[in-house]
């Protein structure tokens, strides 16, 4: 399923219509210290950030990110809740887009005003549901949070906004919960054109969060849904841009760099497979990068540990390995070139990619 969006752009970076998925993160320094949040926006521009989100909790937050911007090569969003001079305040100060929570900023001349300000400054404006700030009226509605309420704050909020002739919209609606995450967003896409972002909120440690990113996030990739998208995850930032990378890759949505295919083993591998993945996924992330940096296409490389599925998959690859008893046949585009031993797999596949 393809999701037709309308396209938005926030600073330089297009969100829907067609446009390449991005990466968005956001800070977790305090807005208020410059140079601390410049360092981090960099650190994660480094790592593969497109847009990137910070807090805006009060005035001086707000008259930051004038100096912030000045600094910093992608694209930042102000994060608003409560009060709604702090989103005029922000976008005064140059945000590209503003995050406001219809749990929680207000009513119609409040939207209203920012939609003035947002609209002179041609920035959009993103309409952030959230599971754990859903107004009265829908949990009393609902007896509580549903996917219903989510999807309904949502609709209700983009449907006040686009009536009053402002379309420069995206929308995110985020729980912890990944089934009545998922749920939300089929409902919600079913009435809205607008592009969306999405994400879990509060999803995690690192561990627990990625892997429930990985279904959360991964389900809506593989329906069409989401434009824009973040991995929320407890800790560094940074983390968060280099799983979004991983798992972009895996849906099959963003293919870039090296994918590596390997085998789980059975009792048919006779060689030490488990070592040369290993070596191999370690020794490639310098290729990576350089491929990346140069525009080159993505390759697959295919790493199996035995001859019932091994030849096939090697062959289909960009450059493989089928392995036998003691050695293994290399492949490339398709073709078998030769038979080496185990120790000899990682070298040439290496090789073959560096003459790629």
């Amino acid at each position: 399923m393809e999701r037709k969006t309308r396209r938005v752009y926030c600073g330089e970076v297009a969100i829907g219509g067609g446009a390449p998925i991005t990466i968005q993160s956001m800070t977790n320094t305090d807005t208020r210290d410059v140079k601390a949040t410049i360092a981090q926006i960099e650190r994660l521009t480094d790592a593969g950030c497109q847009i990137v989100r910070c807090a805006v909790p009060d005035a001086e937050a707000a008259s930051a990110i004038r100096e912030i911007k000045k600094e910093i090569k992608i694209p930042l969003v102000a994060d608003i809740h409560f009060d709604y001079r702090l989103a005029l305040a922000a976008i005064q100060n140059g945000a590209d887009k503003v995050r406001i929570n219809p749990g929680n900023i207000g009513g119609d001349d409040r939207i209203e005003a920012i939609l003035a300000a947002a609209k002179e400054r041609g920035i959009p404006i993103r309409v952030g549901v959230n599971s754990g700030s859903l107004e009265k009226e829908l949990l009393d509605k609902y007896k509580g949070v549903t996917a219903e309420a989510l999807a309904e704050s949502a609709v209700n909020m983009v449907r006040r906004i686009e009536e009053r002739g402002f379309e420069n919209v995206v929308v995110s609606l985020k729980s912890s919960d990944v089934k009545l995450n998922y749920e939300a967003h089929l409902l919600a896409a079913q009435k809205l054109t607008c592009p969306f972002h999405i994400g879990l909120t509060e999803s995690g440690s690192a561990e627990r969060g990625k892997l429930k990113s990985a279904v959360g996030i991964g389900a809506l990739l593989l329906c069409g849904i989401g434009d824009t998208m973040r991995v929320s995850l407890t800790g560094d930032p940074v983390a968060e841009v280099l799983f979004a990378k991983d798992l972009l890759k895996a849906a099959g949505v963003r293919k870039t760099g090296i994918d590596l295919i390997s085998c789980p083993t059975c009792g048919r591998t006779k060689v030490d497979l488990v070592k040369i993945v290993e070596e191999l996924e370690e020794k490639i992330k310098p290729l990576e990068a350089e491929r990346l940096k140069q525009g080159k296409e993505p390759i697959t490389l295919a790493v199996m540990g035995c001859e019932v599925n091994g030849p096939g998959e090697a062959k289909e690859a960009d450059f493989g390995v089928a392995c036998g008893k003691n050695s293994g046949l290399v492949f490339q585009k398709g073709v078998a070139v030769k038979t080496c031993r185990p120790d000899e797999i990682v070298e040439n596949l290496l090789r073959m990619i560096e003459n790629a």
